[in-house]
């Protein structure tokens, strides 16, 4: 059943619902069937929102899985503990939207938390929908790691890409490519891998590197680790044909002052706050818990706001 079906349906049920809750006496049918009558109303009010969500995603990609990387900035164990929290975050978000993530890559801090993760989230639109969040967030806290109990800001960075179809060709050639493998991570005991599974891929014309060690087959881990070098090198391309590099990386910028998308601020008050659209909420647990998708909501009208300002502008022109 198509969604507009779907959420048809859905108000057909309701208004069904509402003749029957209005031909019965007072007393408790009558409450039975309004109470079948707020729920699904309660359906069809989620189902609206996410179609209404899902009516900006017209990009080519939007529909694809996508390959998230975390990576911490400058400041050591303090922003290595900042990048496991947002690891944290976008976890949660997945799961709340029916989203499955598997980790490909993971490079844990010297003390705490992780400097890098890389993990495929597959979904409906996960790329449309996480395309919000790529670039610096900034995190402002009292350390728990400062003995003296002093505010401190960490910067980690996250990058997207598309996970591509297999009908769309990306050319790598032998001699671009450099294959490292190792003996993947892991937390000890009987689990651990002892054979060098885990693959590194350098794209030495672009400095690219991925890595995956998500599987114990080598063959395995060299698939994927090619699908997110090809991923990325499709993305690339496209935003050197469109003349708009900023977009793949200066729209990330440099992990440190002045080039956040967004803040989390937790000492002396409590705020996120997106740079980029103005939307803003005090309630940050909620937010470190995954609730992103006002943020990505406010982000997506905003890119649908300038791409029709930009087509009236050459309408007019």
């Amino acid at each position: 059943m198509k969604p507009y079906d779907e959420f048809a349906r859905q108000i057909e049920d309701a208004d069904v619902m509402l003749d029957l809750a209005q031909a019965e006496a007072e007393g408790a049918s009558r409450n039975h069937a309004l109470d079948d009558l707020a729920t699904l109303l309660q359906q069809a009010d989620a189902l609206y929102k996410k179609l209404r969500l899902q009516s900006l995603l017209g990009g080519t990609l939007d529909a694809c899985n996508a390959f998230l990387t975390l990576h911490a900035g400058a400041g050591g164990t303090e922003s290595c503990d900042w990048a496991d929290m947002l690891f944290r975050m976008y976890r949660r978000y997945c799961e709340e939207n029916g989203f499955e993530v598997e980790i490909l890559d993971s490079q844990p801090g010297d003390e705490a938390g992780i400097k890098s993760v890389s993990m495929l989230v597959r979904g409906s639109y996960a790329y449309g929908y996480l395309k919000a969040e790529r670039g610096v967030h900034r995190l402002v806290r009292i350390s728990p790691f400062d003995a003296a109990k002093r505010r401190h800001t960490s910067f980690a960075a996250l990058d997207l890409v598309a996970e591509l179809a297999d009908d769309i060709e990306v050319e790598i050639k032998d001699e671009d490519l450099r294959v490292d493998t190792y003996r993947s991570g892991g937390s000890g005991g009987q689990h651990v891998n002892k054979t060098d599974s885990a693959i590194r891929l350098t794209h030495l014309p672009t400095g690219i590197v991925v890595a995956c060690q998500a599987e114990r087959s080598q063959h395995k881990n060299r698939a994927k680790a090619m699908s997110l070098l090809k991923s990325k090198l499709y993305e690339l391309q496209a935003d050197k044909q469109k003349k708009e590099m900023e977009r793949f990386y200066g729209e990330k910028g440099d992990i440190a002052w002045g080039s956040q998308i967004r803040s989390y601020v937790l000492q002396p008050y409590t705020m996120v706050k997106d740079h980029r659209t103005g939307e803003e909420t005090s309630n940050t647990d909620a937010v470190l818990d995954g609730a992103l998708q006002p943020f990505i909501e406010a982000y997506l009208k905003k890119l649908a706001e300038q791409k029709t300002a930009v087509a009236d502008t050459q309408t007019v022109g």
